[in-house]
C-alpha cells in the first residue's frame, strides 16, 4: 500500500447504480425483482438492487456473442485500440478513486484507507498492466517439413462468464475484466450478491471509457438463480469462478454441459511455517498482516501456523500482543484496521468456528466473541494449543481468527502442512535458505511465500 494518507472518504454518498448493465445500458431485471444490500456497521439496507434470473442472464450473453460477431466493432478493433480503452478506463477509476473506495468500504465494511491505499490502487495498476498486453499477444511461425505455412495464432476464446466473491469486490472484477478485455473477448460478470456496488459504478465508467455495447455485461443477482444458469449457458465458451471450494465445485460440474474452459481459484487453509531460527518480531508480523488483513477474509490467509517447538510460548506471545493492537471500529475512521465482517452469514459462521474451538480445547488466548451491539464486528481472536483435527484447523473460517500449532520436525510439519484439502497458498520463516528450499519443495502449494 501506498504510505502517502488518502484523501478523505466522502460524507454523503449517493448511490447511483443498482440496476443490471446490459448492452452498455442500465436496465431493470425482467421479472423486476429486487433484493436489498446490507450496510455491515450499522445492519440498515443501503439500496435496493436488480435480482437478475436466468432470462436475464440469457439477454447478457445474447449481447455478449453479439458483440463477439466477427464484424462487431469489438471484433475489428485494432489491439492498440483496445489498449487505449483499458488505458482510459484506469483513468477514470483513478479520477474517481475516493468515491469508488468510499462506495467499497460501505458495502463490504473494510477500512476506507485499505480500500482507497490498495483494492483501488491495485486495480487501476491492473488495467494498465493488461491494456498494455493487449498489441503484444503474439503466435509463432513453425518449421514444419515440407512447402507449407504453420503457425500458431493466439484468438479470443469467445464470450466470458465471470463469477466473483465479496471480499475484494473491485479488484477481483479487475482481474476478470482485465486479461479477458485484453485478449478481445466478451464477458457476463456476476458480483456477489453481497457486494455489487462498486462493480455497477465500474460498468458505467467502462460505457463512459467508450467499449461497445456488449462487450462488458454486469449481472447482480444470487448463485443459484443468476449464477448458476450464467455457469451453465452452452453460449458461454469460458468460466472463470473465484470463491469457496464447494461452490467451484458445482461450477465445474455446471461447465460439462458444452465442455467450456474453467478457471477456478477457491478457498484456502493456508499453512505458515515458522522454524526456530526465524526472527521471531519478523515472524510475528508476517502472520499478523497475512492473518488478520482484510479482516481475514482473503483466500490465502495464512490461518494455520506452526511454530517449532523451541520458540512456540515466545512466538504466541507477541502474536497475541498484535493481535490485540488492532483497532476495530467504523471503517471510515482512518485509524481503524479492521472493520466488521461481510454479512451475518459469515458473522454466525466465524462465531461458531470460535465457539468449536474452545469446545474442542484450543486455549483461547485474546478475543472469541463479537464487539458492538450494530453490526457485524469480531474481536481479534487467537487460538493456541491447537491440534490437526481441530474444526478452526481442518476448516476455512474466512475471518479474524488465528490458529497456532506447534511442531517438532521439518518432516513432521511438511507432512501436517500437506494433510488438507486445501493448496492454495503456504509460507515460511527462517533464516536457513536450504531449509526454505526444500519445506517450499515439499509442499503442495500453489504459491510459496518465504518471509513474506
Amino acid at each position: 500500500m501506498s504510505s502517502i494518507p488518502p484523501p478523505v472518504p466522502l460524507q454523503q454518498l449517493k448511490i447511483k447504480f443498482n440496476k443490471l448493465f446490459i448492452n452498455n445500458e442500465f436496465v431493470d431485471g425482467i421479472n423486476k425483482k429486487t433484493y436489498p444490500v446490507v450496510n455491515p456497521v450499522t445492519e440498515e439496507v443501503i439500496c435496493e438492487v436488480a435480482d437478475a434470473d436466468e432470462k436475464d442472464v440469457n439477454v447478457a450473453v445474447e449481447a455478449a456473442c453479439k458483440a463477439f460477431d466477427v464484424n462487431s466493432p469489438w471484433r475489428r478493433m485494432n489491439a492498440s485500440e483496445r489498449g487505449r480503452l483499458m488505458n482510459k478506463l484506469a483513468d477514470l477509476v483513478e479520477a474517481n478513486q475516493v468515491e469508488l473506495a468510499t462506495l467499497e468500504s460501505l458495502d463490504n465494511g473494510k477500512p476506507y484507507t485499505y480500500a482507497y491505499a490498495a483494492d483501488l490502487d491495485h486495480t487501476i495498476k491492473c488495467f494498465r498492466y493488461y491494456a498494455g498486453w493487449a498489441d503484444k499477444i503474439q503466435g509463432k511461425t513453425l518449421p514444419v517439413d515440407g512447402d507449407f505455412l504453420a503457425y500458431t495464432r493466439h484468438e479470443p476464446v469467445g464470450v466470458c462468464a465471470q463469477i466473483i466473491p465479496w471480499n475484494f469486490p473491485i479488484l477481483m472484477a479487475t482481474w476478470k475484466l482485465g486479461p479477458a478485455l485484453a485478449a478481445g473477448n466478451t464477458v457476463v460478470l456476476k458480483t456477489a450478491e453481497q457486494t455489487p456496488l462498486t462493480a455497477l459504478y465500474l460498468a458505467n465508467l467502462i460505457k463512459e471509457a467508450g467499449f461497445p455495447s456488449g462487450v462488458v455485461n454486469i449481472l447482480t443477482g444470487f448463485g443459484p438463480t443468476c449464477g448458476a444458469p450464467l455457469a451453465k449457458h452452452p453460449k458461454c465458451d469460458k468460466v472463470a469462478f473465484t470463491g469457496s471450494t464447494e461452490v467451484g465445485q458445482l461450477i465445474q460440474g455446471y461447465a460439462a454441459g458444452n465442455l467450456k474452459r474453467v478457471t477456478l481459484e477457491c478457498g484456502g487453509k493456508s499453512p505458515l511455517i515458522v522454524l526456530k531460527d526465524a526472527d521471531l518480531d519478523e515472524a510475528a508480523a508476517i502472520a499478523h498482516n497475512g492473518l488478520f488483513f482484510n479482516h481475514g477474509q482473503c483466500c490465502i490467509s495464512s490461518s494455520r501456523i506452526y511454530v517449532e517447538a523451541p520458540v512456540y510460548d515466545a512466538f504466541v506471545a507477541k502474536a497475541k500482543a498484535k493481535a490485540e493492537s488492532i483497532k476495530v471500529g467504523n471503517p471510515m475512521d482512518g485509524t481503524v484496521t479492521q472493520g466488521p465482517q461481510v454479512d451475518k452469514d459469515q458473522f454466525d459462521k466465524i462465531l461458531s468456528l470460535i465457539e468449536s474451538g474452545k469446545k474442542e480445547g484450543a486455549k483461547l488466548q485474546t478475543g472469541g466473541k463479537r464487539l458492538f451491539d450494530k453490526g457485524f464486528y469480531i474481536q481479534p481472536t487467537l487460538f493456541s494449543d491447537v491440534k490437526d483435527n481441530m474444526r478452526i484447523a481442518r476448516e476455512e473460517i474466512f475471518g479474524p481468527v488465528m490458529q497456532i500449532m506447534k511442531f517438532d520436525t521439518i518432516e513432521e510439519v511438511i507432512k501436517r502442512a500437506n494433510d488438507s484439502k486445501y493448496g492454495l497458498g503456504a509460507g515460511i520463516c527462517t533464516k536457513d535458505h536450504n531449509a526454505a528450499i526444500f519445506i517450499s519443495n515439499h509442499l503442495r502449494a500453489g504459491t510459496v511465500y518465504i518471509n513474506c
